[in-house]
């Protein structure tokens, strides 16, 4: 294995200036969920320029494709990496600034998009020293509900043949470029999107009482549904109750008839989240009504926790610090954000980790899902050449 890793951090240094190349046309041409056609076909032709096999689409927009080594059939693991971006406009002056207003690759799926492409690169050329299969999941839509990899797997990626791991990256910015951060069992939350339309009587703000005021009953339903978590949620099970759309087409001298609220439920108990969604209908509805008025309640039910196989990431963790060094693994903590590889990691033990890709001297720090993210290009090569380190061991200690 020695030999192994020494070829593989030889080969992320080689491939490195490629792959950057890679991230930044992506980054130049950003695309929205199941809109990634562009970026498929990029994907497409870079697999087939390294000839690498069983190239298919799938799930509209996104591909999949195979890596076998010796004994190709002794077992099966899968590396995944998702490719849509944001629908933000943005700010960064860079010479790989995205060419499209409005739409950025503000979560970093260029960066995994691109690192797959380059742990390809490294395992297509290493193929003769592992047995099993590789398999190669470019993902769609993982910022849009389905999601995209729901889609994949309805569609037969988890077949023929059947991975026995899956293994996902995601970019880091409050973590250093070199370092990577994993941490094993529930990891990210479950998400679920509530959609509250409060009803009323509209009239004239100076005659308040011949209204059904729906501003106030909004007001009244956002305080009373904080209790949820405050007064009912255990505190051993994290749980995030927040609203960021209000619309209450008014104006100073005129009630509307209706507003919109809608916000996100988040958790890591499905028996707790379907409590919570209850809660949340009767608080909405009863309140509403006692105040004259009526609430429409539509909660969708989307990405469920995720789980990282303790055993998987305890091995996981241990072929880190054996490729990066003990001082650049990081134990991570809860996240309330979500990821739709839950799905894969509810179909076989997987593990998703993340890519640190900070650098604090150049002032590169701003969070995902902001106008002026960005990474250290550097962590290419440790993005790549870790997966790689993965997939290999994976390969080698997995029986079928």
């Amino acid at each position: 294995m020695q030999i192994i890793k020494t070829r593989i951090k030889q080969l992320s240094k080689d491939y490195l200036a490629e792959i950057i190349g890679y991230r930044r046309e992506l980054h130049r041409h950003p695309e929205l969920s199941m809109q990634e056609y562009n970026t498929s076909r990029f994907v497409i032709s870079k697999l087939t320029e390294m000839g690498v096999g069983h190239i298919c689409s799938v799930a509209g927009t996104g591909v999949m494709a195979m890596i076998e080594g010796k004994n190709p059939h002794k077992t099966t693991i899968a590396l995944r990496a998702d490719m849509d971006a944001l629908p933000i406009n943005e700010l960064n002056e860079v010479e790989y600034k995205s060419q499209h207003p409005g739409v950025m690759h503000a979560c970093g799926h260029d960066v995994h998009t691109a690192s797959l492409l380059g742990t390809t690169k490294i395992l297509y050329s290493l193929k003769e020293e592992f047995e099993g299969t590789i398999k190669l999941f470019f993902q769609p839509s993982e910022e849009k509900y389905p999601g995209g990899a729901t889609m994949m797997i309805g569609e037969g990626v988890m077949e023929n043949p059947h991975p026995v791991h899956v293994f996902g990256q995601h970019v880091l910015p409050d973590l250093e470029a070199g370092k990577i951060g994993i941490k094993s069992g529930q990891y990210m939350a479950s998400t679920d999107e509530i959609h509250l339309v409060v009803k009323g009587k509209g009239g004239h703000a100076a005659n308040p009482w011949k209204n059904i005021d729906p501003v106030l009953i909004a007001a009244h339903i956002l305080i009373a549904l904080q209790q949820i978590v405050s007064r009912n949620a255990n505190p051993e099970i994290p749980t995030v109750l927040s609203f960021g759309r209000i619309i209450g087409d008014g104006q100073t001298n005129i009630i509307p008839d209706e507003v919109i609220l809608a916000g996100t439920i988040r958790t890591f108990d499905e028996n707790w989240r379907k409590e919570v969604h209850q809660r949340i209908t009767r608080i909405a509805k009863s309140i509403a009504e006692g105040m004259g008025g009526y609430c429409d309640v539509d909660i969708h039910h989307g990405y469920p926790f995720l789980y990282n196989d303790p055993d998987l990431a305890n091995e996981v963790r241990s072929w880190a610090v054996k490729y990066l060094g003990e001082e650049n693994v990081t134990d991570l903590p809860f996240r309330m954000t979500a990821e739709d590889f839950s799905y894969f990691a509810r179909e076989v033990p997987s593990c998703f980790y993340r890519l640190g890709t900070a650098n604090a001297e150049r002032g590169i720090t701003s969070g995902l899902h902001t106008a002026t993210f960005d990474v250290d290009e550097s962590a290419l090569m440790t993005g790549m050449g870790i997966m790689a380190w993965f997939a290999v061991n994976a390969l080698m200690q997995t029986k079928k």
